[in-house]
């Protein structure tokens, strides 16, 4: 995690008010930070060890990452307004993807743990974390390309009391309502997870269909469910994504 001093975050809040065309140079001259052209950021705080955001990245208002050792954000990625990423060594945000709203996505400082941990947070390319997601990587988190976790209020956990297990989603998957992610969690790529669904572990076999407390292969997809994993998850994605 990296260290936040009081004066910095002031600084930090001074710039937050600040239209993006003056934003960035104040980034680049006071932190070092590297900004792409023609990126819009809102009234938020970006406080990071190393930071780099790609051309047309658009951050909305009231965002907060704070205490994050490097932060980088691909070419075309959206953040929406009122989420907050905290901590950890590393969150990295893949071309085009999206964070909607109300999100938290944390990693605990200095957790006592008996395991080594790997506080790292990736969404891939073209994926979307909609709304009020709760994500812990205090342990890492990896969420493969066009991958969608849907609805509101999914909680994944990389950390029980005193061990950590990091949490896997594959690519062009896509993660309903209300999903519970225990630590190992892992979820193939290509498959549809119900509502309220519990992972408790390793999940193996592309195409199936995901349901129940605890979660395990239903079905596997017929071709209706393949379209719709495979549709594009922004309508400005690119096809070789």
């Amino acid at each position: 995690m990296h260290p936040t001093s009081k004066f910095r975050l002031a600084l930090l809040a001074s710039i937050a008010i600040l239209p993006s065309f003056l934003k960035r140079p104040c980034y680049r001259l006071f932190f070092g930070y590297r900004i792409g052209k023609r990126v819009r950021i809102g009234l938020s705080v970006i406080d990071a060890g190393e930071c780099e955001i790609a051309d047309d990245v658009r951050i909305g208002h009231l965002n907060v990452v704070i205490g994050v050792g490097s932060f980088s954000v691909g070419d075309h990625a959206r953040i929406g307004h009122l989420n907050i990423i905290r901590g950890g060594e590393e969150v990295r945000l893949g071309r085009y993807s999206e964070i909607i709203r109300l999100n938290e996505i944390n990693s605990i400082p200095d957790p006592v743990v008996v395991n080594p941990v790997e506080p790292r947070f990736t969404l891939g390319e073209g994926s979307v974390i909609t709304a009020s997601h709760k994500i812990d990587f205090t342990d890492r988190v990896e969420i493969g390309s066009r991958t969608i976790l849907g609805g509101r209020n999914s909680s994944l956990w990389t950390h029980n009391r005193q061990r950590t297990r990091p949490i896997l989603i594959g690519s062009r998957t896509y993660v309903g309502s209300e999903i519970r992610v225990a630590p190992g969690g892992v979820i193939p790529s290509r498959c549809i997870v119900g509502i309220g669904s519990v992972i408790t572990g390793r999940l193996e076999g592309e195409n199936q269909l995901i349901a129940g407390v605890p979660a395990k292969p239903i079905k596997h997809l017929n071709e209706e469910d393949r379209f719709l994993i495979d549709y594009k998850t922004r309508p400005d994605l690119p096809d070789d994504l």
